[in-house]
């Protein structure tokens, strides 16, 4: 490529552990034994709410869908990954950057607004039970759920093109294991404040305002909860919300130690990334969808319930 003030880019180069060959190979087998772990558990998750009768309800009908969100948001990023760790060749072409962009950034979006709608669906459950069949009835949590995969593609479609038009000069370096839609804007050898101002509007809507919401729909389930006399109400009622609030928890609290840090933390020609960013990505990306369907499974009766009925009925019918 002939460089001059400005070209047109056609590749990017992933550093990741680059330099580290020993740490590549160390977390290319654990990262592929997390990404099994991931497939196998989501999908199996999945496949039990489809199969069971008894969990054709608005939660699992959130919970398919989150697991299928965490499917998809890993596949976009972890077999490239993988192969780069195996691979001299570091590098992604830009329209390739471009979907892995998209892609990362639509399901991200997506799964805040659908663990928004499931604090709505545990909020009507134990405040409203008497009408939670009314206010959650099927062409409602069915269309809740589209318009999280809505919110999320619309928001990354606006925020990837407004990217990808940005020109970039000869710092082509991305210290990431991904295209993370943050780092590849500051690669731009442009004003990007248009950019960061759409991103933290985006933010504010699709971020904050959910984590808001959740905050404001635990805040009257736990006012609820506490109303109830017995221990044993209390202890169930609890038990029917807290995976979720579990599941929250661990995936706002990288989210936002990712993308809330002080600004005095980054400098935008910074060369290196520093070790904790690198393993709270890792989280951010691989533990969180790993760890769902494990405290969905081992902390919910429903499931556990589920998976003894289909496996009692597969013996029976030998």
């Amino acid at each position: 490529m002939e460089w001059g003030n400005q070209t047109i880019l056609v590749e990017f180069f992933l550093k990741g552990l680059s330099g580290y060959p020993r740490l590549e190979l160390l977390f290319f087998l654990l990262i592929l034994v997390m990404y099994v772990v991931i497939l196998l558990g989501n999908g199996t998750l999945i496949l039990i709410s489809i199969l069971d009768s008894h969990l054709h309800t608005p939660m699992y009908f959130f919970l398919g869908n989150l697991s299928f969100l965490d499917i998809c948001y890993t596949t976009t990023s972890i077999p490239p990954t993988l192969v780069r760790f195996l691979s001299e060749r570091k590098t992604i072409s830009f329209s390739g950057c471009a979907v892995q962009m998209f892609l990362g950034l639509a399901m991200g979006t997506t799964e805040c607004v659908l663990l928004g709608m499931m604090a709505f669906d545990r909020y009507v459950a134990i405040c409203n039970p008497l009408r939670y069949p009314v206010i959650m009835s099927k062409d409602s949590y069915v269309t809740m759920t589209a318009g999280s995969w809505f919110a999320g593609a619309v928001n990354s479609a606006v925020q990837t093109a407004f990217v990808v038009q940005l020109p970039f000069c000869r710092n082509n370096v991305i210290n990431h294991f991904s295209c993370e839609i943050l780092a590849v804007m500051k690669l731009a050898c442009a004003d990007i404040s248009g950019n960061e101002f759409i991103m933290l509007v985006a933010t504010t809507l699709f971020t904050l305002m959910p984590l808001l919401f959740i905050v404001i729909s635990y805040s009257f389930i736990i006012s609820s909860i506490l109303k109830i006399h017995s221990s044993e109400g209390r202890s169930k009622a609890f038990s029917t919300c807290s995976s979720h609030l579990t599941v929250v928890i661990i995936f706002y609290g990288a989210i936002l130690f990712m993308y809330m840090k002080p600004k005095s933390t980054e400098t935008l020609n910074s060369d290196d990334l520093d070790a904790t960013d690198k393993l709270i990505s890792m989280f951010y990306g691989v533990m969180t969808p790993m760890m769902n369907p494990l405290i969905y499974s081992l902390r919910n009766k429903d499931v556990k319930e589920a998976v003894k009925h289909l496996l009692n009925r597969r013996f029976l019918s030998k």
